[in-house]
Parts: structure tokens; sequence; C-alpha cells
């Protein structure tokens, strides 16, 4: 790629799982009432059609990944963990009690955290307890991320019992050097035995993990962990960038200096020699980061038209409400979002009142509704249109005379009524997606707000 395109577009960007993006919700017109409103009416048009999604969040960890940026408890004692269940079961009654109907639960999904932090009896008495007062959905789809060192035979097997056929496993990288810098120390052979496992218990899909630009990293040591992901061949996979963003408080990522991080040249040719090597044996890029063997539910979505995107990341269905469970997690109505309180104490203490323990978010008005369905087409599709007068808003224009220069660039092209990401410009739709974000344009942030987009 183009090292001149690499320096002139790799700038501070969201990555679109949401839009309005978490630092330009309006926080201070909403409330509780306003997005319990929001998710009733998503809850009456949509679950009988299309059911729901939920996110539980489980946030125990043993030790401490310094490349991580997600809401973490570390600690090993496991008594934490009964309480934190019978924490998340209480916040889904709350919830059960807005509803005049039993859910329909389409897609279920357990991150964190370390979801295998928790026994297999604690994880399956979690799902029994969503799933004594839900229905399913008929092509229902449940899946957790697991991990490597203590993902147990008994782990998978308890969660294939309840549901669960699809399992991601964090891989990152497999050289020692880069490993002991984020402080995730794995043979492959773990990882090996941890997908073996999964498809003898008869999982469905099985999903890896890897990212590029970690301390350390360089073109040998991708090639090596590509060769190594080759062997198992996963499912799936997510081969995404290493998101720096340290100022964020708490997340771990002071375990190394920014001069051992690779340069913005050297992240895009790990990144296309990793994309390279994966075509190689059949996987096709689904979106922005993401890779699946043609027999996948991802890849079958993507040539469907059905590929969503959330704070999930791709998803292989829509749901237009989900309900995150857990501190940290966030919720979407479509027509809203809401965030939990990352405390655990404060979750339990809001709990303890019966208060759904929301503590910021956003209600979408008009405009963003019609944004956030471009940035959805955009990293979905790499297309959108505006033929439909109801997409279009009043400073498109804007948006477009900024495209310009990307399609001079050759990123996009640009017609009457429609734009196309072309394949060069793919690996930029980051960028692509900051021209329609009139709020991020309205007022460009005074510090850094997101990682990069290169």
């Amino acid at each position: 790629m183009n090292n001149l395109l690499i320096n002139k577009y790799n700038v501070s960007g969201p990555r679109y799982t949401s839009y309005p993006t978490v630092p330009y919700w309006d926080n201070e017109t909403f409330s509780l009432k306003l997005w319990k409103a929001s998710l009733k009416q998503s809850f009456k048009e949509s679950n009988a059609k299309e059911g729901i999604g939920l996110y539980i969040h489980l946030p125990f960890c043993e030790s401490l990944c310094t490349f991580c940026g997600c809401n973490k408890r570390i600690t090993k004692q496991h008594s934490v963990e009964a309480p934190y269940i019978d924490a998340v079961l209480k916040e889904w009654d709350l919830y059960l009690e807005l509803f005049d109907e039993k859910p329909v639960i389409k897609e279920l999904h357990l991150g964190g955290g370390t979801p295998t932090f928790f026994s297999p009896e604690h994880l399956k008495r979690l799902i029994n307890g969503i799933l004594k007062r839900s229905v399913l959905a008929d092509n229902y789809e449940f899946s957790f991320e697991g991990h490597p060192n203590n993902t147990t035979r008994e782990h998978l097997q308890a969660l294939f019992d309840v549901g669960f056929r699809r399992v991601s496993y964090g891989v990152q990288d497999y050289n020692e050097t880069v490993q002991k810098a984020i402080h995730r120390i794995q043979p492959f052979e773990n990882v090996e035995r941890a997908t073996n496992l999964a498809r003898e218990i008869g999982y469905t899909s099985v999903g890896h993990d890897i990212i590029f630009g970690l301390p350390f990293q360089n073109l040998d040591h991708v090639k090596s962990t590509i060769l190594k992901t080759k062997a198992l061949l996963p499912d799936r996979l997510a081969f995404y960038s290493y998101a720096h963003v340290p100022w964020i408080k708490g997340n771990g990522q002071r375990g190394f200096n920014d001069n051992d991080l690779p340069t913005p040249e050297l992240k895009r040719k790990q990144y296309e020699l990793g994309k390279q090597l994966l075509a190689e044996v059949g996987y096709h890029e689904i979106g922005m980061d993401h890779f699946a063997l043609k027999t996948d539910s991802l890849f079958q979505s993507m040539e469907n038209g059905n590929l969503h995107r959330n704070f999930m990341g791709y998803t292989a269905s829509k749901t237009q409400a989900m309900i995150g469970l857990g501190v940290s997690s966030i919720s979407d109505s479509w027509y809203g979002f809401s965030q939990n309180v990352k405390g655990i104490e404060s979750y339990y203490n809001l709990l303890k009142d019966d208060i759904i323990p929301v503590y910021r978010g956003h209600i979408l008005n008009e405009e963003d509704l019609i944004i956030r369905q471009h940035i959805l087409n955009l990293m979905c599709r790499f297309k959108t249109s505006w033929e439909d007068t109801n997409l279009y808003f009043k400073e498109l224009p804007d948006a477009l005379i900024m495209l310009k220069e990307m399609e001079i660039d050759g990123l996009v092209n640009i017609h009457a009524k429609h734009l196309e990401v072309t394949e060069k410009g793919q690996p930029f739709v980051r960028n692509i997606c900051m021209a329609f974000d009139v709020l991020l344009q309205r007022k460009q942030p005074d510090a850094q707000l997101f990682s990069m987009t290169v």
C-alpha cells in the first residue's frame, strides 16, 4: 500500500461500533426513563419479528493483559462468581418487568474480562436463569469468548448443553517476546487444544482473534502467527489493529513504551501480509478487519446482505434491540443507547435498590438515525445511497466535498445518488465514515479520543 496514503489518512478516528460514537452522546438530555421508553418501543416493534440480542459482560480476569482496553477486575478470588451472577440475573429481571411478553432471544454473547474465569456450573446457572423466562428464536446463535489457557472441556460442554455453538479465542500473537510485552503467555499448543476440544464437542464455528501493531511485533511474527493459524483453520478470524489508548484510565496500556510499537507503515505491511496469507487458504474479508471461510455464517450473511455491526463488532444478523447486562455493558434499542456503571460496587448498590444500573446514554434524533444508517451501510457493505429521500441530510453535500480528495486518491467512487468504497479504499473505511459523521465534523475534539485509523 502507498505510504503516502498511510501518512495522509492515519488520523485518530472511531471504529464505528455505534453512531453517535460514545464521546458524542448527549448525556445531559438522557435519562433512565427515556431509555426505558425507547427500549419498550423497540421491543414492541421487533421482538416477535426478529427477537432480541443479549450481551453479558463478565469482568473478572486472573491477570492483566497490557494490550486490553476492556473493563475488567483483576482477582484470583473465585468467590466473586456467585454474587456477580446473582446481580446479572437481578438486572435481567428488572428488564423483564418492562415487557408485556416473553423476550425471544436470537443472539446471546458472553464477553469480558474472561468469561471462562467463571466455573462451568456458574456459567450454566447464568444461562439457565436467562432462558427460564424467555423463548428461543428458531435461528438463535449463542457465542462466548474463551481464554485458550483456561477453557476446559467442562466449560465447552456445559455451554454447549445450554445452546452455545460458537466460541472465539483470543490468540493475539504467538511470539514469546510479544506475549511477554502484552502479558499474555499462551503457547500454540493451548490454542490447538481449545480449538480441537470445541470441534470434538460439536461447536460449528470456532474463531480466533489476532492483533497486529503490538509492541515488538514485526512482519515475521505476523507471518508465523498466520501460518500457525492456517494449521487450525478457524471458521472465522478477527485480524485487527491494536488500539493504543493509554489515556483511558485503568486499561493497563502502560506496560510498554510508545516507541516499542510498530510504525504506521509497518502496521499496514503487517495487515497486507496477513490478508494475503489468509486469502491463500480461502478466507474472505468481511467488512473491516474480519475474515471468514465460505462455510461460516458471517460470510453467508455478507453474501445475503444481512451483515450487521454493533457494540459486539460484526454479527451475522441484526436485532433491533440489544440489551447489555453486567458492569459497563452497552445496550442499543436502535432509538437509543445506554451504558451501565463501570464499578462493580456501584452496580451492586443500584440493583439492590431495584434500579437498572445505567449511568449514561443517548437518545437518537432523526438526523442521528439517518447518519447511523449511512455508516452501517459503509461499514457492512462498503456502499451507501441517498436515492431514498429519507436518507438525505442537510450536510450531505459537505460530506461529499470532503470525500472528493478520497475519490481522487482512488478510495471511493461518488455518483449522483450513491457512492461505493473501492477495494483500495476498504482499509480506510473508518476515514470515509468520518466524512458522514456530522457530530465529529461540527466539533472536532480538543484531545485525542480515538485510536489511529491505520
